[in-house]
């Protein structure tokens, strides 16, 4: 793991020494009279360097990496919003003279946050990013005033460039020179962090994200304000790269902000990010000599919004409150100025936010790389609603956002989703009349919130396995996008017919079984669905040209009440644990699994508590959903026959596919060690833990084991498979309830089970328990070994799986030699410590599969002690 963080730290830190590279050479190469590089040729290198940068920054934001994140994350940016306009010059849709215009707002802007980061640098005692950052900095400066003196800027940059290419050469150079010698080889001052600081950086919380999206503000902010303070004449296209880099980046922040269960700061940026693209849309259309009208009741819902989830963000710290209502104005400015962002007005409120950005910007980066901290007003909230007996507000822990069931690693998207819904439905209550389209505001905010935002939330839905949710968001989702493109984009014309009304009845039939199944879901569900079916039958009749005069914008604001509800509901549950907003019961009841029911405990299988908990239902007689690194499986207790039948019975195995048993260790075998082969012993001492399981032969050993009538379950009459997997989770709860029967999570003939949630969902109440670890990483199966015979020096396979048939020849033939040297295995003599820090690799099926083979023994191949993976040879 280390060593993957040093290769991805070499490929940002390599990456930023590539990018400069380029523009040194382009720096020194060029003359006012011609370029080196050709600025498209330009503008796509720095895009393909930019990509590098930002997956190194997002490897490194989920590994705590977080200083070098948002610098990584930052330079990417500035590159790629340089890259698309240099393609944009290239391509004369900006012309040589406007390219200064277009260059300066942005660059301006990533001045003053790389120099930013690079304090944060000084503070944490980072020299190799200070000098990067400042770097890059100082370039982008002197590039501004290449611009207009090109002698002097051109060589001015270039040599910063030379500057942060040394110093990424260097560094980038040793963190790979150590990887590739698995750290025997370092460069002074090249060295992997120490524990203490990757902890130190563990505790940081999303402070890389927020760094990165307040630049991003920041740069957004300085688009707008540099035509009020006369840098530029007017908003251009040439604005636009840096406006719509900064909404993509916004709305990659959100999805790691989701990753760090901050459910408030996604919102925040995800709405931020929707400001970014309407700007660069009516950058865009400034290019057809077009300046939208904004309408009114959009940027004052926005502000509504804006104020709730800023009076809300204060449970975090009061500052980023404040800091939200710097927003609030900046909407309720855009309701009030025609054209909000051609407008002084606006661009003013815009010049405020700059500065606001640029101060949250220093907090945050100080913040995160000094021990002594700014204060904020973290617990200034919690302290106030403290002496309200009537409020009690909830631990804002990782077990906020746990799913209905097990855990995910995303936090709830539901305040962001419903958000959308009420952002898009008021954008269309604005009347377009007979003018074109393209003149009234409504597109970006249809399309992004609508669209955009709603799908990513879907996607974080179904990554938290809310099926329900998650099938909502992505169809409304895609009908606001549809419809957006087609009657605000100019798709729409004056087209009516039944044509168009043909995919709008598709939708009106999906939002059917979406109003079905919220009967099952809460009242509140349903007249969701419900009021948004009213939406389409709008959407319908205006294809049709039958739309009754103001239908469609009643049926729109109620919809849009509905779904601010639910965002004002899941906003204030998830803040307070009483009172709670209702959202009401279903309406229809089932029983059984699923509906209704009681549903079995769904515990994560990080958590040691949980193992604990799912081994006394086992202890009871129950039988238990359990992860391994191929798919589920279902085990009972053996020292249980009721429940070893049980769950021979829910699997409804067929008797060509026995029930295998597992154990945590060849110690739990001591008790038959005399009724088993010495040479098979130290065989599955030498063999396990890993993904092999062995057919050995049954007998009166197996009574130890109080399986009792079960026995005949497990096994063919002449043999069993028995496996020590090589899983923390597996071996710990077996090591605490003894050895247990094994079969896969699935009914016989069923696809395998790949996720926590479908074992309940196959099962049904009849499982006790799950152990739950999202989905399956892989669906590789065991290698099984048969070892009937292995006293006459011979196995067989009946099935080669994740461990290749030489692997496991090789471990036999070891174990064979040892044992004609007279050696025998000595640790079967004492308790061994198992490896708690691997997965299981498991993979329950048959063990009479057709395609045995047999294997004569052969000398010894090297030693064992070159595997890996079966590591724990004597």
């Amino acid at each position: 793991m280390a060593q993957s963080g040093s290769l991805h730290i070499s490929v940002g830190i390599l990456s930023i020494g590539g990018g400069s590279l380029l523009l040194l050479v382009n720096g020194y190469g060029s003359t006012p009279e011609k370029d080196l590089v050709p600025h498209t040729a330009l503008g796509i290198l720095l895009l393909i360097t930019a990509a590098l940068l930002a997956y190194s920054g997002i490897h490194h934001s989920l590994s705590h990496g977080r200083l070098l994140s948002t610098l990584c994350l930052t330079v990417s940016a500035l590159w790629c919003g340089s890259g698309l306009v240099y393609i944009l010059g290239g391509q004369r849709v900006i012309q040589p003279t406007q390219l200064r215009f277009a260059f300066v707002p942005g660059l301006a802007a990533f001045i003053l946050a790389l120099l930013i980061i690079g304090i944060a640098a000084v503070v944490a005692k980072k020299a190799v990013l200070f000098l990067i950052a400042v770097g890059i900095s100082l370039a982008s400066a002197h590039q501004i005033a290449g611009l207009t003196a090109v002698g002097f800027g051109l060589y001015a940059t270039a040599a910063n460039y030379f500057l942060v290419c040394l110093v990424c050469l260097y560094f980038g150079s040793g963190r790979l020179l150590s990887v590739i010698t698995h750290g025997k080889v370092e460069l002074p001052g090249t060295g992997a962090k120490k524990k203490a600081e990757l902890k130190a950086e563990q505790n940081q919380g999303c402070n890389d994200a927020v760094s990165v999206s307040l630049a991003m503000n920041l740069l957004s902010a300085s688009v707008l304000a540099c035509p009020l303070l006369g840098v530029v004449p007017e908003l251009s296209v040439g604005h636009v790269p840096w406006l719509w880099t900064a909404g993509v980046f916004q709305l990659g922040m959100c999805i790691l902000f989701y990753r760090g269960m901050d459910m408030l700061a996604a919102t925040f940026y995800g709405f931020t990010s929707l400001f970014a693209f309407a700007e660069g849309y009516s950058a865009l259309l400034s290019f057809y000599s077009i300046r939208p009208y904004s309408p009114v009741p959009f940027p004052v819902v926005f502000s509504v919004l804006f104020f709730i989830l800023a009076l809300f963000s204060t449970q975090k710290d009061l500052l980023e409150g404040f800091y939200q209502l710097f927003f609030v104005a900046y909407s309720i400015a855009l309701a009030a100025q025609p054209q909000g962002f051609f407008q002084a007005g606006t661009q003013g409120v815009q010049a405020a936010i700059f500065v606001a950005s640029a101060c949250m910007l220093l907090i945050t980066t100080f913040n995160m790389a000094s021990s002594t901290k700014i204060p904020t007003g973290q617990s200034c909230f919690k302290a106030l609603v403290g002496r309200m007996q009537s409020v009690t507000l909830r631990a804002h822990d990782k077990e906020l956002h746990t799913p209905y069931l097990g855990y995910s690693k995303y936090a709830d998207a539901e305040v962001l989703g419903h958000a959308s819904n009420v952002l898009a439905t008021f954008a269309i209550t604005a009347t377009v009349g007979s003018q074109n389209p393209l003149f009234v505001l409504i597109l970006p905010w249809v399309v992004m919130a609508g669209g955009a935002l709603e799908l990513l939330c879907g996607a974080v839905a179904f990554a938290r396995g809310k099926t329900f949710e998650s099938t909502v968001f992505i169809l409304y989702g895609v009908m606001w996008t549809v419809w957006g493109l087609t009657r605000y984009g100019g798709l729409y014309g004056e087209t009516r017919g039944l044509n168009i009304a043909v995919g709008i009845i598709t939708f009106l039939v999906f939002n059917i079984l979406v109003t079905a199944a919220a009967l099952f879901m809460n009242v509140a569900w349903f007249v969701y669905a419900f009021t948004f079916h009213l939406i389409l039958i709008s959407f319908l009749l205006d294809a049709m040209g039958s739309l009754p005069y103001g239908y469609d914008i009643g049926v729109t604001i109620i919809f849009g009440l509905v779904s601010f509800y639910f965002f004002l509901a899941h906003i204030f549950n998830s803040t307070f644990k009483s009172p709670q907003i209702p959202l009401g019961n279903p309406i229809i009841k089932l029983t059984g699994a699923g509906g209704g029911a009681a549903v079995c405990p769904h515990l994560p299988a990080r958590k040691a508590t949980s193992v604990l908990q799912i081994a006394e239902i086992m202890k009871n007689g129950g039988i238990c959903g359990m992860p391994t690194d191929t798919v589920y499986v279902l085990v009972a207790a053996c020292n249980r026959p009721d429940a070893v039948i049980k769950a021979y019975k829910v699997k409804k195995q067929a008797e060509d596919r026995p029930m295998s048993m597992w154990i945590s260790s060849v110690k739990q075998l001591e008790p038959v060690r005399h009724l088993l082969s010495p040479l098979l012993l130290d065989f599955m001492e030498a063999a396990w833990p890993s993904s092999i399981s062995m057919v050995i032969p049954r007998g009166p050993w197996m009574e130890i084991f109080g399986l009792g009538d079960a026995a005949k379950h497990i096994g063919t009459p002449q043999s069993i498979a028995i496996r020590n997997p090589d899983c923390s989770v597996a071996t710990h709860l077996i090591g605490l309830v003894g050895p247990i029967a094994v079969t896969s999570a699935n009914p016989t003939g069923e696809a395998d089970t790949t996720h926590h949630n479908q074992v309940y969902a196959k099962l049904g109440n009849k499982v006790d328990g799950v152990l739950c670890d999202g989905p399956s990483p892989e669906n590789i199966a065991s290698t099984v070994v048969d070892c009937t015979k292995i006293e006459t020096g011979q196995i067989g396979f009946f099935r080669v799986g994740l461990i290749p048939k030489s692997k496991v020849l090789q471990i036999f033939e070891e174990v064979q030699r040892r044992h004609r040297q007279g050696q025998t295995n000595p640790a079967f003599q004492y308790d061994m410590e198992l490896p708690l820090t691997e997965r299981d690799i498991s993979e329950v099926g048959s063990t009479e599969d057709s395609g045995r083979e047999s294997e004569n023994s052969t000398p010894s191949p090297p030693s064992l002690e070159e595997n890996p993976v079966l590591g724990n040879g004597s």
